[in-house]
């Protein structure tokens, strides 16, 4: 019996296995073909990128990426920086982009299946790394209780219990793990967030000198007025040093302007996605000091009150205008245009239906809803299915009513994973189960799409098909605020029940007139091509990138033609590592550990911009290449880094 089983065991798994590769013979066969058929030119090699087809692929033509699919935006092969790169560049952007026309939403989980290869050996220590923390902060925490002196303990002889405004006569008003965690692991790295800047956060950026006299638990700006003179010499010595002068107001007892130590760096970390704070001079200064000397800095008042003026109704007309959609509301801050507009739309008695991976903003509107909420997995639009089928067949918990809406919520750029949306399926599965779909586009209006319209656009999901369209002002427009987009039912309800509208203060008009202006380059109406040449650099750029840090062997997360990429770090010692490594070598970038990611994920998020230049990029990833020797960091390479 046992023997038949082997048999039977190994035929179905023979079987299978031939099924197998002559499906995906054929389904390479069929991407080769779109693939010749775009390009004249042979397919460049690409290293060792294979391409990835889903089973159930689509009848969908190559005609489909016409409107994406075009020669790079240069007067002549001589103005192109990637000319010696652009076939490869191309093809593996070319390549990642079919996903959308082979895939119906069941296998296109590509974070899943990067971080489904997550080495032992990394993960091993890093939950090593974080037992090690936890235990060497509880046996600080204990000494400091026992012998009452420590960074976070008061002595004793300082403030007696029995005194009324002693803290110990208070409850604690964090919670224990939040606290001990803010202690004991946030701020032996501290130095590496909240850097602050002194000049504009362009392709390059000043970011001002910090010293910390008590281990780490508050931070100082270096300057004259420090009287460590010998902490200050040593940075003065150090590499890519400057000085900014920093103006002092008229109370303080001292001279009218300090000198201040600041680094020039690389900036890697802002979300200047089309470069507007580098030539702000040039495109947008006149029209935006213009409407300061024409209106105020703020109005001062909500938008039900006084606060409307004719450069928001110009700004809200030119986001549908630009949208495709018959109205649009703008708000004064990114993070509330979701925090608030959400639970104007929802109540209890409806169901929500968020992406995991989505932004906390999401998350906190979803929870100020009332509503019922249900989570499907990352850009799984076959999950998605199934938990609405469940949701319309069971109905309501306990009473089983029918629910009075459905509405799924999606994000057109992943800001952690560096990935856009399987809009494509999605969608589709909305239309079949007439669920609402609201798309959040913070990360890609303006920096995807041949025109800049964001993932709509790029995947060839018509705006129409989406019923709330979402974007924010403070990534590809240099501004500030948000915007939703939508019917004119649904804007006018938000007009009236939304607390960003009703309640908060209005958009200045002088970020108004910045966004309008920035809107005006996009679409070509300053009657220049700048537009067309910020969004070509901003996608060379970000697709050279990713290409040259795959090459190297890094964990990359996310797609080309994204100007998010995630580097994967896992330990959390390299956290801090690799941002002060890059730090001292001139280059500015973000880093992100628990819990803004899970505890296994730790990375660095670089933000890549139209204004960077390939020598500023080369520079950056031979330096990026150095530390990644260092640290290890090699993961797609060695188990071992």
């Amino acid at each position: 019996v046992r023997n038949k089983r082997v048999i039977a065991r190994s035929l179905i798994v023979k079987y299978l296995r031939e099924m197998l590769e002559e499906e995906y013979n054929a389904n390479t066969t069929k991407v080769n073909g779109l693939l010749s058929s775009r390009s004249n030119s042979p397919v460049p090699p690409c290293g060792e990128s294979t391409l990835y087809t889903s089973s159930t692929g689509t009848n969908d033509s190559a005609e489909e990426l016409e409107y994406d699919d075009v020669e790079p935006y240069y007067g002549n092969k001589q103005d192109d920086p990637y000319s010696d790169v652009r076939d490869r560049m191309s093809f593996l952007a070319r390549q990642d982009r079919l996903r959308h026309l082979t895939d119906n939403g069941d296998a296109y989980n590509t974070a899943s299946q990067q971080l489904a290869f997550i080495p032992f050996f990394a993960a091993l220590t890093t939950y090593l790394g974080y037992a090690v923390l936890i235990t060497i902060g509880h046996i600080r925490d204990s000494c400091a209780s026992i012998f009452r002196t420590g960074r976070y303990l008061a002595s004793s002889t300082k403030k007696r219990p029995e005194q009324e405004d002693s803290p110990e006569n208070y409850s604690p008003l964090l919670k224990s793990w939040e606290n001990f965690y803010t202690r004991r692991l946030y701020h032996r790295i501290q130095d590496c967030f909240n850097r602050p800047i002194a000049s504009n956060p362009g392709a390059t950026i000043q970011v001002l000198e910090r010293v910390s006299m008590d281990g780490n638990k508050t931070m100082q700006v270096l300057g004259d007025s420090k009287p460590n003179t010998s902490v200050r010499d040593t940075y003065v010595r150090g590499d890519h040093v400057s000085f900014v002068t920093q103006f002092l107001p008229p109370s303080r007892d001292c001279d009218e302007a300090e000198m201040r130590i600041a680094r020039d760096c690389l900036n890697l970390g802002s979300y200047n996605y089309l470069g507007f704070a580098d030539d702000w001079n040039a495109t947008c200064q006149n029209p935006v000091l213009d409407a300061l000397h024409r209106l105020p800095v703020s109005c001062s008042s909500s938008r039900h009150e006084a606060g409307t003026t004719i450069l928001h109704k110009h700004l809200e007309s030119l986001v549908a205008e630009f949208l495709g959609k018959e109205d649009a509301i703008v708000y004064n801050m990114g993070f509330n245009t979701n925090a608030t507009t959400i639970p104007a739309l929802l109540s209890k008695g409806d169901l929500l239906l968020s992406d995991e991976s989505n932004h906390t903003s999401i998350v906190n509107g979803a929870r100020a809803s009332g509503a019922f909420v249900k989570t499907f997995r990352h850009n799984d639009a076959c999950h998605l299915e199934a938990i609405l089928k469940e949701a319309i067949v069971m109905g309501q918990p306990r009473t089983r009513r029918p629910w009075n809406k459905i509405l799924v919520i999606v994000e057109g750029i992943y800001s952690m994973e560096g990935e856009y949306c399987n809009l494509r399926a999605i969608s589709q599965v909305c239309k079949q189960y007439k669920a609402y779909l609201y798309l959040d586009e913070a990360h890609s209006i303006g920096a995807m799409g041949v025109t800049g319209r964001g993932c709509c656009e790029y995947t060839g999901v018509n705006t129409q098909d989406i019923d709330v369209l979402m974007g924010t002002f403070t990534k590809s427009f240099g501004g500030m605020g948000g915007y939703i987009a939508s019917s004119n039912d649904v804007i006018s309800h938000l007009r009236q029940r939304c607390a960003a509208a009703v309640y908060h203060n209005s958009l200045s008009p002088v970020v108004c007139q910045q966004v309008i202006t920035s809107f005006e380059v996009i679409m070509g109406r300053d009657n220049t091509d700048l537009g067309k040449q910020k969004l070509q650099a901003l996608k060379d750029n970000a697709n050279y990138f990713r290409m040259r840090l795959t090459d190297m062997g890094l964990h990359i997360l996310g797609n080309y033609d994204s100007p998010i990429i995630p580097v994967m770090l896992y330990n959390p010692t390299k956290i801090a590592a690799f941002s002060r490594e890059c730090f001292k070598r001139g280059l500015a970038v973000v880093v992100v550990g628990f819990p803004a990611v899970p505890i296994l994920l730790s990375r660095s998020r670089f933000c890549i911009s139209a204004a960077h230049t390939r020598e500023q990029l080369d520079r950056a990833l031979q330096e990026i290449d150095e530390i990644a020797t260092i640290l290890k960091l090699r993961y797609a390479k060695s188990t071992f880094g």
